[in-house]
């Protein structure tokens, strides 16, 4: 079964980059990404398959384009 993960970018201190996050338009999480170690963390602790796949996908568009891209789509 396919999977399907968005996220938007939201206001956020400068030491951190904050997406809300979820299933189709459902943005009911939060990811909280370190721009100084890259390191992803989820606000409620559950570091998932769906966190996991919407993180790295932003990661490698911060590698490709230098910079943290407004909204991200994740599809399996």
């Amino acid at each position: 079964m396919g999977m399907m993960v968005v996220a938007r970018r939201v206001d956020a201190p400068a030491h951190e980059v904050r997406y809300e996050f979820g299933f189709e338009d459902r943005f009911d999480r939060v990811l909280i990404i370190d721009p100084q170690t890259l390191e992803a963390v989820v606000e409620d602790g559950e570091f998932n398959a769906a966190a996991s796949a919407i993180a790295a996908k932003i990661v490698n568009a911060w590698r490709s384009a230098g910079e943290f891209p407004q909204r991200m789509l994740f599809a399996s």
